[in-house]
């Protein structure tokens, strides 16, 4: 939708390159996270003590950062996906919309398995903090492009 939106958004340029910077960002961490979690499985192979229990709650505590950095780049990709919205191609806002609603899920989620993952660790750090805070600005993206139409 940016590179269709010149003609609105003297910007656009720069939104495209921005939305692919972050799909760049974004798909190493595919593979990142399953490397990640994968840290954690061995951790619980582990036989029990209280070794195990120091490698499994760090893994744990390690996987939070995958989602916390997708959840980072979601956010990122609402407030692009948002400008469109509101000042882009109007040929193309239900596409801006439903990046918009679509980074938002992705922001909910990974969000959950940051909280998954601390709590599991029995760890509370800002990190956790951070997730929230993303939500609320993902959230309020949301609010602010459907106009509080009930569409978010």
């Amino acid at each position: 939708a940016a590179r269709l939106s010149a003609g609105q958004l003297a910007d656009a340029p720069v939104l495209a390159d921005r939305a692919d910077a972050s799909r760049q960002r974004v798909a190493p961490l595919a593979r990142a996270d399953a490397e990640s979690y994968g840290r954690v499985l061995e951790a619980y192979r582990e036989p029990d003590s209280d070794t195990r229990t120091k490698h499994v709650r760090d893994a744990l505590s390690g996987a939070a950062d995958v989602p916390l950095a997708v959840a980072e780049i979601g956010n990122e990709v609402a407030g692009i996906a948002a400008r469109l919205v509101e000042e882009g191609n109007p040929n193309l806002e239900g596409d801006a919309m439903t990046a918009v609603l679509l980074a938002e899920a992705g922001v909910r989620a990974a969000a959950a398995l940051v909280e998954i993952n601390l709590s599991s660790a029995h760890v509370k750090d800002s990190r956790l903090a951070r997730a929230d805070e993303l939500v609320d600005e993902t959230a309020a993206t949301v609010r602010r492009v459907t106009g509080g139409r009930g569409r978010g």
